[in-house]
Protein backbone atom coordinates (compact mmCIF):
# COMPACT_ATOMS: atom_id res chain seq x y z
CA UNK A 1 0.00 0.00 0.00
CA UNK A 2 1.58 3.37 -1.37
CA UNK A 3 1.79 6.00 1.36
CA UNK A 4 2.02 9.58 0.79
CA UNK A 5 -0.06 10.03 -1.86
CA UNK A 6 -2.84 12.11 -2.25
CA UNK A 7 -6.14 10.07 -2.56
CA UNK A 8 -8.69 13.02 -2.83
CA UNK A 9 -8.36 16.46 -5.35
CA UNK A 10 -7.76 19.54 -3.32
CA UNK A 11 -11.10 20.93 -2.50
CA UNK A 12 -12.25 24.45 -3.63
CA UNK A 13 -13.39 26.28 -1.04
CA UNK A 14 -16.57 29.18 -1.78
CA UNK A 15 -16.13 32.66 -0.50
CA UNK A 16 -16.99 36.24 -0.67
CA UNK A 17 -14.97 39.36 -2.77
CA UNK A 18 -14.97 42.48 -2.11
CA UNK A 19 -13.47 44.84 -4.66
CA UNK A 20 -13.62 48.72 -5.33
CA UNK A 21 -16.63 49.07 -7.63
CA UNK A 22 -14.92 52.24 -9.44
CA UNK A 23 -11.51 50.41 -9.95
CA UNK A 24 -12.10 46.53 -9.88
CA UNK A 25 -9.21 46.41 -7.37
CA UNK A 26 -9.97 43.74 -4.38
CA UNK A 27 -10.75 45.15 -1.47
CA UNK A 28 -11.02 41.47 0.68
CA UNK A 29 -11.58 37.90 0.14
CA UNK A 30 -13.35 35.88 2.85
CA UNK A 31 -13.23 32.21 1.98
CA UNK A 32 -15.28 29.52 3.96
CA UNK A 33 -13.92 27.18 6.59
CA UNK A 34 -16.05 24.01 5.30
CA UNK A 35 -18.69 24.63 2.35
CA UNK A 36 -22.23 24.21 2.70
CA UNK A 37 -23.96 20.89 2.05
CA UNK A 38 -26.56 22.51 0.42
CA UNK A 39 -27.03 25.94 -1.64
CA UNK A 40 -30.47 26.77 -1.95
CA UNK A 41 -31.46 29.24 -5.03
CA UNK A 42 -34.73 30.78 -6.09
CA UNK A 43 -35.50 32.82 -9.40
CA UNK A 44 -38.42 35.16 -9.44
CA UNK A 45 -39.45 35.73 -13.09
CA UNK A 46 -39.79 39.27 -14.62
CA UNK A 47 -42.57 38.65 -16.78
CA UNK A 48 -44.50 40.77 -18.78
CA UNK A 49 -47.42 41.76 -16.13
CA UNK A 50 -50.90 40.72 -16.97
CA UNK A 51 -53.34 42.97 -19.14
CA UNK A 52 -56.50 44.41 -17.48
CA UNK A 53 -59.91 45.51 -19.10
CA UNK A 54 -59.17 42.98 -21.66
CA UNK A 55 -56.42 44.19 -22.98
CA UNK A 56 -54.03 42.06 -25.17
CA UNK A 57 -50.38 41.21 -23.74
CA UNK A 58 -47.69 39.02 -25.18
CA UNK A 59 -47.38 36.20 -22.33
CA UNK A 60 -43.89 35.08 -23.51
CA UNK A 61 -41.82 38.14 -22.85
CA UNK A 62 -39.52 39.02 -20.18
CA UNK A 63 -38.70 42.67 -18.63
CA UNK A 64 -35.14 41.40 -17.41
CA UNK A 65 -33.43 38.50 -16.34
CA UNK A 66 -34.78 36.58 -13.35
CA UNK A 67 -34.18 37.86 -9.83
CA UNK A 68 -32.00 35.61 -8.23
CA UNK A 69 -31.78 34.82 -4.36
CA UNK A 70 -29.04 32.78 -2.89
CA UNK A 71 -29.07 31.03 0.51
CA UNK A 72 -26.64 29.13 2.34
CA UNK A 73 -25.43 27.94 6.08
CA UNK A 74 -22.07 27.79 6.81
CA UNK A 75 -19.64 26.72 9.88
CA UNK A 76 -17.12 28.17 11.28
CA UNK A 77 -14.89 26.15 14.26
CA UNK A 78 -11.78 27.19 16.23
CA UNK A 79 -11.45 24.01 18.11
CA UNK A 80 -8.34 22.85 15.78
CA UNK A 81 -6.39 25.92 16.20
CA UNK A 82 -6.72 26.56 20.02
CA UNK A 83 -4.72 23.13 20.09
CA UNK A 84 -2.02 25.18 18.68
CA UNK A 85 -2.11 28.54 20.11
CA UNK A 86 1.58 29.38 19.21
CA UNK A 87 0.76 28.66 15.92
CA UNK A 88 -2.83 30.85 16.22
CA UNK A 89 -2.20 33.77 18.21
CA UNK A 90 -4.92 35.37 17.36
CA UNK A 91 -6.95 32.52 17.35
CA UNK A 92 -6.04 31.93 20.77
CA UNK A 93 -6.54 35.72 22.01
CA UNK A 94 -10.01 35.92 19.97
CA UNK A 95 -11.25 33.08 19.44
CA UNK A 96 -13.65 33.75 16.11
CA UNK A 97 -14.43 36.95 16.55
CA UNK A 98 -12.36 38.00 13.91
CA UNK A 99 -14.09 35.68 11.00
CA UNK A 100 -17.28 37.15 12.48
CA UNK A 101 -16.64 40.80 12.49
CA UNK A 102 -14.87 40.35 8.63
CA UNK A 103 -18.52 39.20 7.90
CA UNK A 104 -20.12 41.64 9.55
CA UNK A 105 -18.53 44.43 8.11
CA UNK A 106 -20.16 43.58 4.64
CA UNK A 107 -23.05 44.79 5.90
CA UNK A 108 -21.76 47.96 8.26
CA UNK A 109 -19.98 51.13 7.47
CA UNK A 110 -16.45 51.64 8.44
CA UNK A 111 -16.10 53.84 11.47
CA UNK A 112 -14.08 56.62 9.47
CA UNK A 113 -16.64 57.09 6.96
CA UNK A 114 -19.31 57.64 9.58
CA UNK A 115 -17.18 60.21 11.16
CA UNK A 116 -16.33 61.83 8.37
CA UNK A 117 -19.28 62.00 6.61
CA UNK A 118 -20.77 63.21 10.19
CA UNK A 119 -18.25 65.98 9.78
CA UNK A 120 -18.90 67.16 6.74
CA UNK A 121 -22.93 67.63 7.23
CA UNK A 122 -21.85 69.19 10.65
CA UNK A 123 -20.01 71.76 8.20
CA UNK A 124 -22.67 72.00 5.81
CA UNK A 125 -20.61 70.91 3.04
CA UNK A 126 -22.13 67.26 2.31
CA UNK A 127 -25.55 65.85 0.99
CA UNK A 128 -27.04 63.09 2.95
CA UNK A 129 -26.87 60.24 0.75
CA UNK A 130 -26.74 56.58 1.53
CA UNK A 131 -23.54 55.35 1.97
CA UNK A 132 -21.48 53.11 -0.66
CA UNK A 133 -20.58 49.69 0.22
CA UNK A 134 -17.85 47.45 -2.00
CA UNK A 135 -19.31 45.31 -5.03
CA UNK A 136 -19.45 42.27 -3.35
CA UNK A 137 -19.40 38.93 -5.18
CA UNK A 138 -20.53 35.63 -4.28
CA UNK A 139 -17.68 33.16 -5.24
CA UNK A 140 -18.76 29.46 -5.95
CA UNK A 141 -16.46 27.96 -8.16
CA UNK A 142 -14.96 29.98 -11.81
CA UNK A 143 -17.98 29.18 -12.91
CA UNK A 144 -20.01 30.88 -10.62
CA UNK A 145 -18.43 34.77 -9.59
CA UNK A 146 -21.70 36.87 -9.45
CA UNK A 147 -22.34 40.40 -8.01
CA UNK A 148 -24.54 40.09 -4.94
CA UNK A 149 -25.92 42.26 -2.35
CA UNK A 150 -26.14 40.51 1.48
CA UNK A 151 -30.07 40.83 2.07
CA UNK A 152 -29.52 38.86 5.79
CA UNK A 153 -26.81 37.52 8.03
CA UNK A 154 -27.50 35.43 11.06
CA UNK A 155 -24.83 34.29 13.45
CA UNK A 156 -25.40 31.49 15.99
CA UNK A 157 -22.45 31.09 18.27
CA UNK A 158 -22.46 27.87 19.81
CA UNK A 159 -19.60 27.24 21.97
CA UNK A 160 -16.94 29.69 23.77
CA UNK A 161 -13.66 29.51 25.21
CA UNK A 162 -12.99 30.44 29.10
CA UNK A 163 -13.01 34.21 27.82
CA UNK A 164 -16.10 33.76 26.47
CA UNK A 165 -14.91 34.24 22.84
CA UNK A 166 -17.17 32.08 20.23
CA UNK A 167 -14.97 29.00 19.08
CA UNK A 168 -18.32 27.56 16.99
CA UNK A 169 -20.47 29.08 14.91
CA UNK A 170 -23.15 28.71 12.13
CA UNK A 171 -24.23 31.67 9.76
CA UNK A 172 -26.87 31.63 7.58
CA UNK A 173 -26.33 34.19 4.73
CA UNK A 174 -28.55 35.62 2.23
CA UNK A 175 -27.62 36.98 -0.86
CA UNK A 176 -29.60 38.91 -4.03
CA UNK A 177 -28.18 38.42 -7.34
CA UNK A 178 -27.40 41.90 -8.82
CA UNK A 179 -27.75 42.24 -12.70
CA UNK A 180 -27.42 44.34 -15.08
CA UNK A 181 -30.57 45.92 -14.16
CA UNK A 182 -29.41 46.63 -10.89
CA UNK A 183 -25.55 48.39 -11.92
CA UNK A 184 -25.89 48.90 -15.57
CA UNK A 185 -23.56 47.44 -18.05
CA UNK A 186 -20.88 49.25 -17.60
CA UNK A 187 -20.06 48.66 -14.24
CA UNK A 188 -17.77 45.78 -13.03
CA UNK A 189 -20.32 44.09 -11.42
CA UNK A 190 -22.89 44.20 -14.05
CA UNK A 191 -19.81 43.07 -16.78
CA UNK A 192 -19.62 39.69 -14.38
CA UNK A 193 -22.98 39.16 -14.43
CA UNK A 194 -23.12 39.36 -17.79
CA UNK A 195 -20.08 36.43 -17.89
CA UNK A 196 -22.68 34.63 -15.34
CA UNK A 197 -25.22 34.86 -17.84
CA UNK A 198 -23.01 33.79 -20.81
CA UNK A 199 -21.86 30.62 -19.12
CA UNK A 200 -25.66 29.70 -18.27
CA UNK A 201 -26.30 29.80 -21.81
CA UNK A 202 -23.15 27.89 -22.74
CA UNK A 203 -24.18 25.13 -20.22
CA UNK A 204 -27.87 24.95 -21.39
CA UNK A 205 -26.74 24.22 -25.08
CA UNK A 206 -24.60 21.24 -23.56
CA UNK A 207 -27.51 19.58 -22.38
CA UNK A 208 -28.91 16.85 -24.33
CA UNK A 209 -32.51 17.84 -25.36
CA UNK A 210 -34.98 14.64 -25.02
CA UNK A 211 -37.04 13.16 -27.65
CA UNK A 212 -40.67 13.68 -27.41
CA UNK A 213 -41.23 10.66 -27.31
CA UNK A 214 -39.48 10.23 -23.56
CA UNK A 215 -43.06 12.46 -22.98
CA UNK A 216 -45.52 10.06 -24.46
CA UNK A 217 -45.83 11.85 -27.43
CA UNK A 218 -45.02 11.28 -30.97
CA UNK A 219 -45.97 14.56 -32.24
CA UNK A 220 -47.23 17.97 -31.17
CA UNK A 221 -50.80 19.15 -32.16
Amino acid sequence: MAYGLPIAPRLIRGGIVTMDPDTSIVTGVIALQYNPDTLTRSLQIQAVPGGADGVRVDALRLRGPAIETIKLEAELDATDQLEFPTQFPVTAQYGLHPQLAQLEMLVNPTVETLMADDAMASAGTLEIIPLEQPLTLFVWSSSRVVPVRLTEISITEEAFDPNLNPIRAKISLGLRVLSVDDLGFDNPGGRMFMAYLTNKESLAGRATMAALTTLGLGGLP
